[in-house]
This record gives C-alpha cells, structure tokens and sequence, in this order.
C-alpha cells in the first residue's frame, strides 16, 4: 500500500469528541486515561498507552513547553524506536492497512503533541 493510501486511513481525534462511524478502529493512545471520560463514552478499541511517551519525557516537556516541541519530538520518535513501541507501531500500521484508524487522544493542542510524531512513525515519514 502506498504512503498515500496508508496516510488517508489514519486519521486523528479528540476523545471528547464524539465518535463517528467513519473512525474505524479506534486507538488511544494517551499514557493517562482521560479525566471525566467513561470507558463507552470513549469508545477506543484499544488502549495503546504504551505507544505515548514516557513519563519522564511528558515531565520535561511539560516543565517548559515553549521551544522544547522539536527537541521532544527528536526524543519521542527514539523512544518510538525501543522494543516495546515499535512493536505497537507495527500494530498500528498492521490495522492501517487492514482499514481506517483513528488515533484518539486527550490533548488539547493535537499538533504540539507526541500525535504528529506518532502519525509520522507510523507512516514510515
């Protein structure tokens, strides 16, 4: 399948959102089960919260946020390199091409988040 193809069956979501038909098989990948949000209202298939960054990453980059995204993204795609992860990863882009996926987070700021990073690792970008 071409990263075109690959690329239009991930696609990204809120978990405050709701739901919608078209979200396929939908992953959360967040290390924290969102606050205030019930397991059917979050209607995810699989927790991934594995895939998310470590806790030790999300503290240094929340300590200081401004002019610290590329560094962490830098550090969040080698930590997407470990074992564990890239195995998560494989599963990602194995349900990828399968089908559509949606990446369910509780971020507020999506593009400032270990989310795009993940879509591109995914995405072999």
């Amino acid at each position: 399948m071409s990263t075109h193809a690959q690329r239009d069956r991930i696609a990204v979501r809120r978990v405050y959102d709701p739901p919608a038909p078209a979200d396929g098989t939908r992953l959360l990948v967040d290390r924290l089960w969102p606050r205030g949000i019930s397991r059917e209202r979050a209607a995810v298939d699989e927790w991934l919260r594995d895939i998310a960054p470590s806790r030790e990453l999300r503290t240094w980059y929340h300590e200081d946020r401004d002019g610290r995204y590329d560094a962490f993204a830098e550090r969040y795609a080698a930590e997407l390199a470990d074992p564990v992860r890239a195995g998560l990863v494989a599963h990602v882009q194995d349900l990828a091409r399968r089908g559509r996926v949606t990446l369910v987070t509780s971020v507020k700021e999506v593009e400032h988040s270990h989310v795009p990073v993940l879509v591109r690792h995914v995405l072999g970008d």
